[in-house]
């Protein structure tokens, strides 16, 4: 098995992210017997985490306990620093995509890293983005937008044709979700109602203003958590596409004739859902994820698809063949 969604942050002292950021860079406050700790934002708890997180080491015996094989790991999204002013997020990107490549260089062949660029910048984004794939990344995390900027504002779309030209896969994480500080405090709401509307947004932002017309389609662009709604709304909006222009001003085709331009991860904890996705976006365009080591991640790797009842082959594709084929694995 490839796991291609996974997360790391490595061990960042208080000291380091105070000189970078004071009050908004991340750091890992690590508890006394070494096996569990906090991420921390300024001298704020952000999240409990525990030992997979930050070895490598660890990490392995656990992802050979599971039978994953290869495992691609990729920022925690509080890392980004998007709100930062451009050159310090640029700086921290490029130490955060080195501590990545030598967090998997222990175990090259069990773990991959995807690099983090700082995405306000397009110039600086493009740069890091070259930089880090040279440096040993396989591709790109990115979050699905940047302050008030989706997916298909001029900047971003400019990063994303930058990434098409130079064969650089891209992986798109919701963050920074939408309504958390009003009517959804409680109950992980962001992460359950707000989280898959983000990553719907960030799809159908490319689709319904042209501008999967304007970037390259060789461009590999893979959504997290299943692409959040989009399978399930896509009826409603080739609907609203049919009947209404205002929809279709910008997208001269129906919208779910660009579903398969994208790849989305298999995280979806139901296989009911797991079958809808993959009459969606397409057989080959499903990959194994698991958001491991966080609790809203699969926590038997790879079970949904292992006990689907598809064919060897699907299996085979949604478990390994088609990572291998989109980072360019061997």
């Amino acid at each position: 098995m490839i796991d291609m969604h996974s997360h790391f942050l490595p061990p960042i002292s208080r000291q380091e992210a105070h000189e970078v950021e004071p009050g908004r860079a991340p750091w890992l406050a690590v508890d006394e017997g070494g096996e569990t700790g906090q991420i921390m934002v300024g001298d704020k708890p952000f999240r409990p985490v525990y030992q997979a997180l930050w070895d490598p080491d660890f990490r392995v015996r656990e992802l050979d306990a599971q039978g994953v094989a290869t495992q691609i790991v990729c920022a925690t999204p509080i890392m980004f620093g998007y709100a930062w002013e451009a050159a310090r997020a640029a700086d921290w990107a490029a130490r955060m995509n080195d501590k990545a490549v030598a967090f998997c260089a222990a175990h090259p062949t069990r773990l991959k890293a995807l690099a983090q660029v700082p995405l306000q910048d397009t110039r600086l984004a493009c740069a890091e983005a070259s930089r880090a794939m040279a440096a040993g990344c396989v591709g790109v995390q990115i979050g699905n937008h940047v302050g008030d900027k989706d997916l298909d504002h001029p900047d971003l779309v400019d990063f994303l044709t930058h990434c098409a030209n130079e064969g650089i896969p891209l992986f798109v994480h919701p963050w920074d979700m939408m309504g958390g500080a009003g009517r959804m405090r409680q109950w992980m709401l962001p992460w359950l109602v707000a989280m898959p509307a983000e990553t719907q947004l960030g799809m159908l932002s490319l689709i319904l203003s042209g501008a999967l017309e304007r970037i390259p389609e060789s461009l590999k662009i893979c959504f997290a958590h299943g692409g959040g709604s989009f399978a399930w709304v896509l009826g409603r909006v080739d609907n609203a596409w049919k009947h209404r222009d205002i929809v279709r001003r910008d997208c001269p085709r129906p919208p779910s004739e660009y579903a398969r331009r994208f790849h989305v991860d298999a995280i979806t904890f139901d296989p009911r859902a797991l079958g809808l996705l993959i009459d969606v976006m397409g057989i080959d365009h499903v990959m194994l994820g698991s958001d491991y080591p966080f609790p809203l991640g699969e926590q038997r790797i790879g079970s949904l698809i292992r006990d689907s009842g598809r064919s060897e082959a699907d299996k085979h594709l949604l478990l390994q063949g088609n990572a291998e084929a989109f980072f360019g694995l061997s």
